[in-house]
């Protein structure tokens, strides 16, 4: 009787794990690894969530709005990897673990007393507070459930959380931790909130129209949904705006599959389950960026672009693009799923109709054509143009405009594979006019931002892969520099921090330099507030009385330098 009982809870144990995903198998782990905070674990980012430019490659796990929480290790092994940066993942761990994956925790606020020694004497040895350091196999072992660090909201303009992945270690691939176990209380179903239509034939159409168009659809009774039948003809495609959102948390996730039916028959799937670094620019061709760039809407096409690379698709016929013909009916279901299985399905009925097409997707012509499998260069009033092969996804015609002091180079709709190169002729400006100027790109609100500026005797140029309108910009203002938590000539026996805050307005702040009597000392960054802190824990002091020195260098080489006194016992 125990035997059988046994049998039964194991039997209900595998049923209620794999109500998730089908593909959970021995290939990965799913007791291996632990979760990596000691609370119930609430996401505001999902695995292979749509971002600017690239998919997602962790989960972004709620810390309740603080910083300072236990960071776990999720299993033995050692730390392989550290890297400090101001930006991206800021201060991140990396763990190799011996079943050949590799754990990462980012965003942290400090590491353990182990790890924040080890780094700090590395740091003041490469006078750098930004550095990476790759830890032999026995420096830094790690044992499961051990302490590593402290959650945190380093790299940018990010609150506090904490960013957790899973990867291969030979491969480097980030891999869906909810595949591990990992797993997330989600009992809500998808949303799907816009129906988008493609004529992508040179006589296709939908309802007439021989451009993007977006579709209109209702909720049944049943909480499916249904599109208002559509007359289409040739070669179209679909795609939807659709959002998923987990227990406890009102953000708005990223679908973990998207399907398409034809005829009851699967002709289109994207998982959320692995994928290379490299390949997750085809961000840009899996969703449609002109739509993106103008309104801010991320559509997932239903349908595979020919340059998309992305390893992401696991089922298609014909790429996911119908041919419809005249007199044929057709239904087409389109499916977001979460990684729970809850899903939402909308459903669209097409009859083939060869209608005259009304409404044409016209496109401008300009002198510039861009083939995109060639060199291209243009020139222009003094401004030259560069793109390698492949730059671009396809050939089109460049928008390239030279109006005074402005330059157009197309509008940010058309996405980039690779950078390209912008030149400015400016032989007409004086050596100590050319030191102030850079390069500005000119944002959608009329705002400038610096461009990384490389300065030769009669030109500048920047390597870039937005597009838009730029400008020769200049700056003379040095950065400002002000003591923050304390006075000149003050005493800090008890103080923990010295805090200086520094700002700059217009090419922005390229570097700074923080000495105390003379020596270099770890000053971080918080690029949130301007705050440059030190920690007086770094150091003991034999003197009372002592100088400080703070030089702050902008992008064009202003630069400022304060100095001030400060009295400390021991």
């Amino acid at each position: 009787m125990k035997k059988f009982t046994l049998i039964l809870i194991l039997l209900y144990n595998t049923i209620a794990f794999c109500q998730g995903d089908a593909t959970l198998n021995s290939e990965y782990p799913v007791n291996y690894f632990n979760k990596p905070l000691n609370i119930p674990l609430i996401l505001s980012g999902t695995f292979g969530e749509l971002r600017t430019n690239h998919f997602h490659a962790g989960l972004d796990l709620k810390t309740q709005q603080k910083e300072g929480l236990e960071v776990i290790a999720a299993a033995e092994g050692y730390v392989s990897r550290i890297k400090i940066s101001l930006w991206g993942y800021g201060k991140a761990i990396y763990i190799t673990h011996p079943n050949g994956f590799t754990t990462v925790y980012a965003h942290l606020k400090k590491f353990n007393k182990r790890i924040e020694a080890y780094i700090k004497k590395r740091q003041y040895k490469n006078e750098s507070f930004e550095i990476q350091i790759f830890p032999s196999s026995t420096t830094l072992p790690i044992a499961k459930n051990e302490i590593i660090a402290f959650s945190g909201s380093t790299g940018g303009f990010v609150g506090p959380h904490l960013h957790f992945e899973i990867r291969d270690t030979k491969t480097e691939k980030p891999i869906n931790p909810m595949l591990f176990g990992i797993l997330i209380n989600d009992s809500k179903k998808p949303r799907i909130n816009t129906l988008m239509g493609y004529s992508l034939g040179e006589n296709s159409q939908i309802n007439g129209i021989a451009k993007p168009t977006q579709l209109i659809f209702r909720k049944l009774k049943n909480g499916e949904l249904l599109a208002n039948k559509i007359k289409a003809y040739g070669k179209i495609g679909f795609g939807i705006n659709a959002y998923d959102q987990l227990d406890g948390a009102y953000n708005k996730n990223g679908l973990y599959s998207l399907e398409m039916l034809v005829n009851g028959k699967k002709t289109f799937q994207f998982k959320a389950t692995s994928f290379s670094f490299y390949e997750s620019k085809f961000i840009n061709l899996f969703i449609d960026y002109e739509r993106f760039a103008d309104l801010n809407q991320r559509i997932q096409k239903c349908f595979i672009e020919p340059e998309n690379g992305l390893s992401l698709y696991t089922k298609s016929i014909n790429n996911g693009y119908l041919t419809i013909e005249d007199g044929l009916s057709y239904t087409v279901e389109i499916i977001a799923k979460d990684f729970k299985g809850n899903k939402q399905k909308i459903t669209i009925p097409i009859l083939g109709k060869k209608d005259a097409v009304f409404i044409r997707n016209v496109k401008k012509v300009t002198p510039f054509k861009i083939k995109h499998k060639q060199f291209n260069k243009f020139y222009k009033n003094g401004i030259t143009v560069a793109f390698p092969k492949n730059t671009f996804y396809q050939d089109f015609y460049l928008d390239f405009n030279v109006d005074n002091s402005i330059v157009k180079v197309h509008s940010p709709t058309v996405p980039l594979n690779k950078k390209y190169t912008l030149t400015f002729n400016v032989s007409k400006y004086a050596d100590t006019e050319k030191k102030q100027l850079y390069i500005a790109y000119i944002n959608k609100k009329g705002k400038t931002n610096y461009e990384p500026t490389v300065k030769k005797d009669s030109t500048f140029y920047t390597s870039t892969k937005k597009l838009g309108k730029f400008t020769l910009q200049r700056d003379s203002i040095k950065p400002k520099v002000n003591l923050y938590n304390f006075k000149n000539e003050q005493w800090l026996t008890h103080f923990k921090t010295l805090k200086v805050k520094i700002s700059d307005k217009e090419s922005g702040i390229k570097s700074y330099r923080g000495e105390i009597d003379g020596k270099w000392i770890l000053m971080e960054y918080n690029v949130k507030n301007g705050v440059l802190t030190y920690n007086f824990n770094d150091k003991t002091f034999t003197t009372a009385k002592h100088n400080l020195k703070i030089v702050v260098k902008d992008n064009v080489g202003n630069t400022n330098i304060i100095k001030a006194t400060f009295f400390r016992k021991k």
